[in-house]
């Protein structure tokens, strides 16, 4: 399959380049403010500590790049599609963690078991499986389908507040800007001079809260959960093989479809076969094995995320050294109370502004797939594959089996996957 074969692709920094160290810092730093919006967001939803999510980033992207040969520019933060297992696990067990953190070690388990049947079997069926005409709309799914978030962060909704809009509008046009308009270095931050940007326009509308940053401590450790006791030190909780746990292993078929779409995303920005090599077992252990570690801490699972991803391809700049650098910085920044809850004070309008690009480049890395692919739309069975996939991933589908819920990115890349197994491919070109 020609997507998932090596190509072309100019790219300021390749995964195996080593930029300059003052200049690599920094962009280490662009993806921290990528990433941490959403990482701090599903510990807050679930009433997890934000420091030990953060800490466990970082811990689970160098567990990531050590299972992948340090070949895969990939940032892992925390994962949204647990939320509501997870939520349900601690609600059975009247507050309880024990439940909500075993169930997510046993998936990463799950993530680990999968990994060794790819590795039996190879990759070959990947070919079979993701055509061009699935892979692009794909993409297209999981860029669009966190555009309601961007909107939404950005306050450009029905009775939306006025200072929102125009601080999401501002850092918006000044990563715009920047990445069109920059000269030198700063052309490959743009999303951190659109951060800092907006951040001074909140500030001048009054729509940031230095509170937390006042009320934290200049160093703390993370609040861990642990699955043992500790003298009082941390909280603990139990291994617990319960029928509430158990509830939480289907949603590894939504995350590993999940999975496979972010590295097809990825391959396709920076023209290299991740899928192949290091190859899918190598990044569904390096992702498992991250999930089942930050759990067994007391964290949320972990995924890969596509804001980082949604960096690299606007910058240009896959270094695995930026990413892995990155991930230092969060496992120091889980311990810098002041400097952390600062990182929380950026309003969701900064984010959503900065985001409304970030995702759009990811779908339009899809249509950029069928653009180079030649997909020829006149042909019926093409028009169809794409078609389903983007209703059922946009539209808001669900598919609910009981055991399992199929969404968004996971539905459509089933559809895709069986309209192509099962349609006549027999259309004149």
């Amino acid at each position: 399959m020609e997507s998932l074969d090596i190509k072309k692709v100019n790219m300021l920094y390749n995964p195996e380049d080593t930029p300059p160290l003052g200049k690599g810092l920094i962009m280490s730093v662009q993806h921290i403010f990528a990433m941490f919006g959403a990482t701090i967001l599903v510990p807050l939803i679930l009433g997890m500590p934000v420091s030990v999510a953060l800490f466990c980033s970082g811990v689970g992207t160098l567990i990531y790049q050590f299972a992948t040969k340090s070949k895969v520019p990939v940032y892992l933060g925390s994962s949204f599609a647990f939320i509501a297992a997870m939520q349900y696990a601690i609600e059975q067990m009247g507050g309880d963690v024990s439940a909500a953190q075993t169930g997510v070690i046993l998936t990463g388990l799950i993530y680990v078991l999968v990994a060794l049947g790819v590795k039996w079997i190879g990759t070959g069926w990947i070919d079979r499986l993701l055509p061009p005409v699935v892979i692009g709309p794909m993409i297209i799914v999981i860029g669009l389908g966190l555009a309601g978030t961007a909107v939404s962060n950005a306050d450009f909704v029905e009775g939306g507040d006025w200072r929102n809009m125009l601080v999401a509008t501002i850092t918006f046009l000044i990563c715009a800007f920047v990445n069109t308009m920059g000269k030198g270095f700063i052309k490959v931050v743009p999303f951190l001079v659109g951060i800092f940007g907006g951040y001074i326009v909140a500030i001048l509308v009054g729509i940031v809260d230095f509170t937390p940053v006042m009320e934290a401590p200049w160093l703390q450790i993370p609040e861990f959960y642990l699955p043992f006791e500790t003298g009082g030190v941390f909280d603990s909780y139990h291994f617990y093989f319960g029928p509430e746990a158990l509830a939480i292993l289907p949603v590894a078929i939504v995350t590993i479809s999940e999975h496979i779409g972010d590295h097809t995303v990825l391959s396709e920005i920076v023209g290299r076969p991740f899928l192949k090599d290091p190859g899918l077992h190598r990044t569904l252990i390096g992702d498992g094995v991250a999930t089942a570690v930050s759990a067994f801490l007391g964290g949320p699972a972990n995924t890969t995320y596509g804001e980082n991803t949604g960096v690299i391809g606007m910058t240009k700049i896959a270094s695995i050294k930026v990413l892995r650098n990155a991930a230092i910085f969060a496992i120091l920044l889980s311990c810098l109370g002041k400097f952390t809850a600062l990182i929380t004070t950026i309003p969701n309008a900064v984010l959503g502004g900065m985001s409304i690009l970030l995702y759009g480049v990811i779908a339009s890395n899809g249509l950029k797939v069928l653009i180079e692919e030649r997909i020829n739309f006149n042909r019926v069975r093409n028009l169809i594959i794409a078609s389903a996939m983007l209703v059922l991933g946009l539209g808001g589908a669900v598919l609910d089996l009981g055991f399992v819920t199929f969404s968004g990115t996971a539905l459509a890349a089933i559809t895709g996957i069986v309209l192509n197994l099962i349609l006549p491919d027999n259309d004149e070109d």
